[in-house]
């Protein structure tokens, strides 16, 4: 599994519990039980990984790049 597939999945657990929660239910995976509490940290854990994905895909989140400028 390269890197890119690796953090989508982690954004597809995020979605996923998200959606449990916000629907009322817990959300339970490797052993950890998810709640309403955890909205604040289920948002950050997503978002987190959706930036990751695209500085994996070389989209912005903290790629930087330089130009130089030449006079001839």
């Amino acid at each position: 599994m390269t890197p890119v597939q690796q953090a989508q999945d982690m954004v597809g657990f995020y979605i996923e519990a998200e959606m449990a929660v916000l629907q009322g239910q817990s959300f339970s995976k490797n052993g950890r039980t998810l709640t309403m509490a955890n909205l604040a940290e289920i948002r950050k854990g997503r978002e987190y990984w959706e930036r990751r994905v695209q500085q994996l895909r070389g989209r912005g989140g903290g790629i930087c790049s330089f130009a130089r400028f030449v006079d001839e």
